[in-house]
């Protein structure tokens, strides 16, 4: 007979940020405080949204379901970070990593699509807004125009850090390099789209204020 290979692969072995034992609490601080304020400014946004009736309009609907999708991308991988560095144990199962993968392209993937949309979206606002104010109203599309650029920055970000760790020779891309750059679409883009979309917009600030009784 001839000689088979019967290893299985349980566990893969996650490399993480710092092998430094003293930069671990600095690590797992900076990664809740953006987890946090991720939860806290989509859910906001959320609230805002689904309470307020003048609010259900298409830009609105995008913008509910960005928060959404920004929520579930970070909570497929953050929590299970932060597991790590607070447990300083870097391993993961196979099912456990498969399970996160599957989530994680899902979400990702439609977030993608989301703010595909979105950035079709704020073109026509601009290019065509003769028929865009079929659906919208003259101040909701004062609104997005003060939007645009930082709608147009994170959509620059987020596709920008993706190209470079998924088409980049892994040759020349060290393994920190990439995970800093991960980072950046996975957590610093939906950390950032509450500021823009909620800060910039005053719909959304009347909308909170409103909810939260102020």
């Amino acid at each position: 007979m001839e000689p088979v290979n019967l290893t299985q692969i349980s566990h893969f072995f996650l490399l993480g940020f710092s092998e430094k034992p003293e930069l671990q609490p600095l690590i797992f601080g900076v990664f809740l405080s953006m987890y946090l304020i991720t939860l806290l400014g989509n859910l906001l946004i959320i609230l805002a949204v689904s309470s307020d009736s003048r609010l259900h309009t298409p830009m609105y609907f995008f913008l509910f379901n960005l928060s959404l999708l920004d929520i579930s991308v970070t909570t497929t991988t953050i929590p299970k970070m932060l597991v790590n560095i607070q447990t300083q144990n870097k391993v993961i199962t196979y099912a456990g990593c498969l399970t996160e993968t599957y989530f994680f392209i899902l979400f990702a993937g439609l977030d993608v699509l989301l703010l595909t949309v979105m950035a079709y979206d704020r073109f026509v606002a601009i290019c065509h807004p003769l028929h865009y104010m079929v659906i919208l109203n003259p101040q909701i599309l004062t609104c997005a125009f003060s939007t645009c650029a930082s709608h147009l920055s994170v959509v620059s970000l987020f596709y920008s850090t993706i190209l470079g760790v998924y088409l980049s020779s892994a040759a020349t891309q060290s393994s920190h390099s990439s995970a800093i750059a991960s980072v950046m679409y996975t957590v610093v883009t939906p950390m950032l789209n509450p500021f823009i979309y909620s800060l910039r917009n005053k719909d959304i600030k009347r909308a909170l204020e409103r909810f939260l009784g102020w």
